[in-house]
């Protein structure tokens, strides 16, 4: 399917203002409701009025809108406990020549880390597994390889439903515009996991991330804007009435560690 034929049958099936979730990843998840507000991992913006070369002579990687995959959704509902996430967290890609430039000092790293004070925890997947990680100054960063798929994974640690936002090169996931934490997001249920393989085109279907160049990137085919380019955003949210910090592993664990006698003088 074209790119304009996509966008065309998505902004028609987006009309009714209904809740949905993922089917083929098992999450519960909900479609978003467009609000003009300020996109995810906004630390990163450059200033707007920063020059900006043309996207084709940019270096390093963007992520494209790529073949069409089978993702359905269905039906669920959602109340946020707060119009603020408890916790953001974000991961910035290249490739590694790009990696390179944009570190000092680089250890590698697992594939996975919590964020939200441990209510989720998230990597990127390409290939058969995580992709590279790397940590630097605080920041995480992952190599990717021009014309290689991936996606991204997001584990649900609480005992209750999360709600996350997604946002790649700024845009969200849901409907292909500027990222904010007003958009709604993917549902996932408790210990579940949430693989999200491209920007969603319609209810049943995704358009697959693609490592690209710049000036192949969705960002730059469907906005002309490349100011955002090279991070994955993500916003997590609480539901209202419930307590996602109770029983959390780490309790479970002490509990299940607990010494019946008191160790002998």
């Amino acid at each position: 399917m074209s790119l304009l034929a996509g966008r065309l049958r998505f902004v028609l099936l987006a009309l009714p203002a209904l809740w949905w979730s993922s089917c083929a990843t098992g999450p519960e998840g909900a479609m978003p409701s467009v609000s003009p507000e300020a996109p995810l991992a906004s630390d990163a913006v450059m200033p707007l009025n920063a020059p900006m070369p043309p996207a084709e002579e940019r270096p390093g990687l963007a992520t494209k809108y790529g073949d069409e995959l089978r993702d359905p959704m269905v039906r669920r509902s959602f109340v946020r406990a707060s119009k603020q996430p408890v916790g953001t967290d974000r991961i910035y890609y290249n490739d590694r020549s790009g990696i390179e430039a944009m570190t000092s000092h680089p250890y590698k790293t697992g594939g996975t880390r919590q964020a939200a004070g441990g209510m989720v925890e998230w990597g990127i997947k390409s290939g058969f597994g995580y992709a590279t990680c790397y940590e630097s100054g605080g920041k995480r960063f992952v190599v990717g390889s021009p014309g290689k798929a991936y996606s991204i994974v997001v584990k649900n640690r609480c005992r209750s439903r999360v709600e996350v936002v997604l946002s790649v090169d700024g845009l969200d996931v849901m409907d292909g515009k500027p990222a904010s934490f007003a958009k709604r997001g993917y549902l996932i249920a408790p210990g579940d996991t949430l693989e999200v393989k491209g920007w969603r085109s319609g209810w049943d279907t995704v358009a697959r991330f693609e490592f690209s160049s710049v000036g192949a990137s969705y960002a730059n085919r469907r906005h002309g804007d490349t100011r955002n380019v090279g991070v994955i955003g993500l916003a997590v949210f609480g539901e209202k009435g419930a307590d996602p910090w109770k029983w959390m592993p780490d309790e479970v664990e002490r509990r299940e560690s607990a010494t019946p006698f008191a160790t002998a003088p």
